[in-house]
């Protein structure tokens, strides 16, 4: 209620805003959206002490939502996620011919499409079993993007979680090699490119990235997996659990009661637990989801979160606040 009241007013002229509250209309609003709006720059604003957590050892980036990492010593980071040149964190998602998108939770052997990216000819490369390679110019479909992407042709509406994304179709050559790969039919699957600077979903405002589940950034402490694998008999790595950073150093979960988080200059604000789903039943290096449910059962067993359900939580999402490159063996900082 008071987040749309917040916008109602911001939509008034300003003008109009000083008549409504020189006559008294709407004073509570205005109060109210004032005070909200108070309090949303102070809880965005970095603390001036910080203590030093660990040190980031791995970093990952995700072209294709559900399918395979990039895994790189060093990335910049904006607000629609990490990336390093036109290759950016979940700017590709394979949906049906309705847009709706595709994810490994229906076809697990997504997480064997291996992508590899050349920033001097900004060309995505992907291999997966049985295939050819298959080359993506991202390059092109920016500068499509560039030129209006509204009144191009293949401009396409998708759907991500219920909210509508507007996104580039990447072609027949494209959608034919995914179709064949995940359904061994020449059509039925789509590969579309999400050509914005800027968030165009609000599951969580503008942390809320490109075609991410939840926020821009996710993180967690290696610590954290290496204490789940003292409870399983078949040992797990944190690549099942999809991170963009993997810090080495704290203790396990200590991610959990951090509220900012610097890595060198980058800082970035707490948003919201990552909550896990039978996603992480898949192995990354197979492709098949473990018949057993594990890690996700033995999660359940001491990680959920009562007032958030069933699903067990291990790392965090992060919102962006201030912007810049990160690389292996930079400090990390928490508050």
């Amino acid at each position: 209620m008071l987040q749309r009241l917040v916008d109602e007013f911001r939509a008034v002229p300003v003008t109009r805003q000083a008549l409504l509250v020189a006559a008294g209309l709407g004073g509570v609003a205005v109060v109210s959206a004032a005070a909200y709006l108070a309090k949303q720059r102070l809880d965005n604003t970095p603390p001036k002490r910080w203590r030093k957590a660990g040190e980031l050892t791995e970093i990952y980036v995700y072209p294709i939502k559900s399918c395979g990492p990039v895994v790189l010593q060093a990335i910049d980071c904006i607000a629609t996620g990490p990336g390093q040149d036109l290759m950016r964190d979940r700017t590709f998602l394979v949906t049906n011919e309705d847009g709706k998108f595709v994810t490994a939770r229906m076809k697990p052997k997504m997480v064997l499409i291996a992508p590899r990216y050349d920033a001097p000819t900004t060309t995505l490369y992907l291999q997966a079993p049985g295939m050819p390679e298959l080359r993506i110019d991202v390059g092109e479909l920016a500068r499509k993007a560039t030129r209006g992407a509204t009144a191009d042709p293949v401009t396409e509406r998708s759907v991500v979680w219920g909210e509508g994304v507007t996104v580039l179709d990447c072609g027949d050559t494209v959608a034919q090699w995914f179709s064949r790969y995940l359904l061994d039919k020449d059509s039925g699957y789509r590969l579309r490119y999400y050509p914005h600077a800027h968030s165009q979903r609000r599951r969580n405002g503008d942390d809320t990235g490109t075609l991410h589940d939840e926020t821009s950034y996710m993180l967690f402490n290696e610590a954290s997996v290496t204490e789940l694998n003292g409870r399983l008999e078949n040992k797990v790595t944190p690549l099942r659990f999809r991170p963009n950073f993997v810090v080495r150093g704290p203790e396990p979960y200590a991610e959990d009661r951090w509220k900012w988080v610097r890595i060198g200059d980058v800082v970035f604000r707490y948003r919201i637990p990552c909550l896990r789903c039978v996603f992480t039943t898949i192995d990354p290096d197979t492709g098949v989801a473990h018949p057993d449910k594990e890690p996700l059962r033995t999660l359940k067993q001491y990680r959920q979160i009562p007032a958030l359900g069933e699903s067990p939580a291990l790392g965090i999402h992060l919102g962006l606040r201030r912007a810049g490159s990160v690389k292996i063996g930079d400090s990390v900082y928490f508050a």
